[in-house]
């Protein structure tokens, strides 16, 4: 790799092996040879590095395992690499873990997030700060409305209330110090590497498996569904040429009914594998506490200032996706075992 004072830019990438990180870096680094990618990622049960094999042996691209808890870690990374910008994706994301187990979403959402804000305080002005958070942390919305930057924040769960926390205090540190940051808002994301737990892969590798595909409550909650490689060229622009302090939603305007996403997946199944039909393993399970009824970004300022739409109709990236998990089992298989079993257990099974 040779002096990393040779790249115009060494760009911190927190939570680079998760679902959302490596689909990022494996857009950026082949994209970006002039930049140096340091991939800080503690490798918990949804980091996967097999996700960045095309890219591991790049001369533009490094791993450090580093948990962003550990202000010490980082520093060390930080002046290692003359870090001087951050994507920050790092983050315990998934609701069902946050309600039977706060206390992570609060030390890594929150005291990560100041951990790094506060180093890169130190080289103001000479640091771009790019957050990545959620729609969230708007709430449920009971209209027809969509959420917009300016909407007040409404967090229902402890993931959703964390990450409104560390939204807060990007702000605060661009408010107070001056430290040129960006946060993107974006709506739900599906893709290639997303960890089982969420409700599409979810429902590919259940049906798959001959398993009941578990939706909770009566199916009418809604997303607002955001392509994977539609949300990296978002960041992409967002950490390029966002303005200082500003906001982005990131959405593509497809809301779905939970029941609606299901069953073009089971359709789906049914047209590659011939065996179906699947729609008939949904079940539905016992509702998760406080579960938001809608979630809908307006993400008009993106397009409008950086020139962003999605590229991806739906229905194309949804079997798109229903394809990679199935050329891909070796894969899913490997993340199906030893902690994916406990939570599934514990979130389905007896419900």
């Amino acid at each position: 790799m040779g002096s990393p004072d040779k790249f115009k830019k060494r760009v911190g990438v927190t939570g680079g092996a998760g679902f959302i990180g490596s689909n990022l870096l494996l857009h950026l680094v082949p994209e970006y040879p002039e930049y140096l990618f340091i991939n800080l990622d503690c490798l918990t049960y949804a980091g996967n590095l097999s996700n960045l094999a095309a890219i591991e042996n790049s001369p533009n691209y490094v791993f450090e395992k580093v948990d962003i808890r550990q202000s010490h870690q980082l520093r060390q990374c930080f002046m290692k690499y003359a870090v001087d910008s951050v994507i920050h994706l790092a983050a315990e994301s998934h609701v069902d873990r946050s309600i039977h187990g706060p206390a992570d979403f609060i030390q890594t959402n929150i005291i990560g997030t100041f951990n790094l804000l506060e180093l890169a305080r130190e080289k103001i002005p000479h640091f771009r700060f790019l957050h990545v958070s959620t729609d969230e942390v708007f709430g449920s919305l009971e209209d027809n409305s969509c959420s917009t930057e300016s909407t007040p924040y409404n967090p229902n769960s402890p993931y959703s209330a964390s990450k409104a926390a560390a939204d807060h205090l990007v702000r605060a540190y661009h408010q107070t110090y001056g430290l040129d940051t960006v946060t993107a808002n974006s709506s739900n994301n599906f893709g290639p590497y997303q960890f089982p737990e969420k409700i599409i892969p979810l429902t590919i590798i259940n049906a798959r498996n001959k398993s009941f595909i578990p939706i909770y409550g009566d199916g009418e909650n809604v997303r607002d569904w955001l392509y994977v490689k539609d949300h990296c060229r978002a960041l992409d622009l967002a950490f390029h040429y966002g303005r200082p302090g500003q906001t982005y939603n990131i959405g593509a305007s497809n809301q779905l009914r939970n029941i609606d996403v299901v069953e073009r997946i089971c359709g789906i199944m049914d047209s590659i594998l011939g065996d179906g039909p699947y729609r008939k393993l949904i079940k539905f399970v016992k509702d998760r506490p406080g579960h938001d009824r809608r979630y809908a970004v307006d993400a008009s300022r993106l397009e409008t200032q950086l020139h962003w739409k999605p590229q991806f109709a739906f229905d194309d990236a949804l079997r798109s996706t229903v394809e990679w998990y199935l050329d891909n089992w070796p894969w899913v298989e490997n993340c199906t075992t030893g902690d994916y079993r406990k939570y599934y257990s514990q979130n389905y099974e007896n419900r």
